[in-house]
């Protein structure tokens, strides 16, 4: 089992610890209202995403669409799900911030002790929306270019798109402790380059589950729990 995997399971378990569920409460009722709109959505729009996927599948890989189809229908709803999931994270980051910093303080107090300083919300806010903007402006030119990848290379294009996806989800939820460190978002990708089977495993998967009813509303504190699992296992010690 990789780390990465392992650390979103024990991601699941901590959200219902002592002490660290009622920093979980805001990030679940904000998934029930958006990951529920937009799942209302994409079910209304159901019929038109698989019309549109059979047709970017050309016509000599028709042989394959039993497989292609099912692949190229996860990853657009990856992207879907991402963008949602990208919202909901710009809104929820000062309160994902200080669920980092709590479960690192009770996974790992020496850690958390090296913080420059005690992390409180009401400072943090424009910190961490600003992080979030960061993410976003090294997000969309490449989303732009994998897209088009996507969209027009068969099988190869999805294949790209959802490691991407993986890759973005790591990025998302990873940097809330890096984040609280006050470590820089180019220092933080490096780190995080270091480990990358761990890397792409825990986004993957976040990525994988994010798309399951229910799932999904617990996923985003799971995800941050998991990843600051990650950070005092692994990538502190992996920091330049």
């Amino acid at each position: 089992m990789s780390l990465g995997f392992s650390a979103l399971i024990d991601g699941f378990r901590l959200i219902n610890q002592k002490g660290i569920r009622r920093f979980v409460y805001l990030p679940i009722l904000l998934n029930l209202f958006l990951f529920g709109g937009a799942f209302y959505w994409m079910w209304q729009q159901i019929d038109k995403i698989n019309q549109f996927v059979v047709d970017l599948v050309p016509d000599w890989l028709s042989w394959l669409n039993f497989l292609v189809i099912p692949f190229m229908l996860i990853c657009f709803f990856a992207l879907f799900i991402f963008l949602f999931t990208a919202i909901a994270n710009f809104i929820a980051a000062p309160f994902h911030g200080l669920l980092a910093a709590k479960v690192e303080e009770k996974l790992n107090p020496h850690i958390a002790s090296q913080a420059p300083s005690q992390f409180k919300l009401s400072s943090e806010i424009s910190r961490t929306l600003k992080r979030e903007w960061t993410k976003q402006l090294y997000f969309i030119p490449r989303a732009i270019g994998f897209f088009i990848l996507f969209l027009f290379i068969p099988v190869v294009g999805q294949l790209i798109w959802f490691l991407f996806i993986a890759w973005m989800m790591a990025i998302q939820y990873c940097d809330f402790c890096f984040d609280n460190h006050q470590i820089d978002f180019h220092r933080m990708r490096s780190t995080l380059s270091k480990s990358k089977l761990t890397t792409f495993s825990f986004g993957g998967f976040v990525s994988l589950l994010s798309m399951l009813p229910l799932v999904n509303l617990i996923i985003m504190p799971a995800a941050v729990c998991g990843a600051t699992k990650l950070w005092v296992e692994r990538y502190f010690n992996d920091l330049d």
